[in-house]
């Protein structure tokens, strides 16, 4: 069961969502964490922020539609505070990042490579509901240009989370790649609206939000399979409805190295830790020893 993602070991290819576990802390009594490959707590930004006003959820079919703007106490509560425990919780962890522009998330990052016991840095560069994030994470060159200066920041291994509200993620996953990027996180949430049309307003304070959960499965997997194929040797991290081991293998099967369990942690606490329970046996179904021999096997079917 164990991965490799660049420089990023893992003991299992389970992780959890940023922005869906809060700051680990507040799943402890769900979750065996030490069991997980890897813990990922909510996106962290420079200065705290309130978020969006609310309401910045509500339920759509098959999925969640959110605008929450990543609240959060900022990278200075997150080191003093939240930093001690989660060295503690006895698996990886990769700490989430959003700035404001390039230079934001050059700071905190280096930053967080003064810290001992952080495992990687996942850079939210997808977020929908900050317009700066969403931004920044189209333009290939951005990207390119973030990630190469925040893996020479930094000494942690540097994760890219993409967006998939692009025309072509390949051109982007392909620029993170080529300046450095030890993975890639795959996907983010689509835009999308919820209307209430007796009020003729949308549902959320924010109008749009980011929808997410089973419904984006397909499209999640098709991005992870586009990104396999066209630019071998990235691994990958597989986001998108995982709702079962059967979700995570098909993730596997097209080429993630790893997957995050996100909005079926809110329905389902336990979920992630089950995963790491049932994979091996699912495992054993395909025919297979070690995870990393199904991992990227899917076949075309038109050859």
């Amino acid at each position: 069961m164990r991965v490799s993602l660049g420089r990023l070991e893992l003991r299992n290819p389970v992780l959890v969502a940023s922005g869906t576990f809060g700051y680990v802390r507040e799943m402890a009594g769900f979750v065996r964490l030490a069991r997980l490959g890897g813990v990922i707590p909510k996106t962290v930004t420079a200065r705290p922020r309130a978020g969006n006003p609310t309401p910045r959820t509500v339920e759509t079919a098959s999925g969640l539609l959110n605008a929450i703007g990543l609240d959060n106490d900022g990278i200075d509560h997150f080191r003093a505070h939240h930093l001690p425990y989660l060295r503690t919780v006895g698996t990886a962890v990769v700490a989430n990042i959003a700035g404001e522009d390039e230079d934001q998330f050059v700071r905190m990052a280096a930053d967080l490579g003064e810290e001992p016991g952080i495992a990687a840095v996942e850079l939210n560069l997808s977020c929908p509901n900050v317009s700066h994030g969403l931004d920044l994470g189209v333009d290939p060159s951005a990207v390119s240009r973030v990630v190469s200066r925040c893996r020479e920041a930094c000494p942690h291994p540097i994760i890219a989370k993409l967006t998939p509200n692009v025309t072509d993620v390949t051109k982007v996953a392909r620029a993170a790649y080529e300046a450095g990027a030890d993975a890639v996180s795959l996907i983010n949430t689509v835009v999308g609206l919820a209307v209430d049309w007796r009020r003729r307003r949308p549902v959320l304070a924010n109008d749009v939000g980011g929808l997410s959960g089973p419904a984006i499965k397909p499209i999640a997997l098709r991005m992870v399979w586009q990104v396999r194929r066209a630019v071998p040797g990235l691994p990958i991290i597989g986001i998108g409805g995982i709702c079962s081991a059967d979700d995570a293998m098909e993730f596997l099967l097209a080429g993630a190295s790893a997957v995050q369990v996100g909005t079926a942690t809110f329905a389902d606490p336990t979920l992630a830790d089950r995963l790491v329970d049932e994979l091996p046996a699912k495992l054993t179904v395909a025919g297979v020893a070690d995870v990393n021999e199904f991992i990227g096997t899917l076949r075309s079917n038109k050859g």
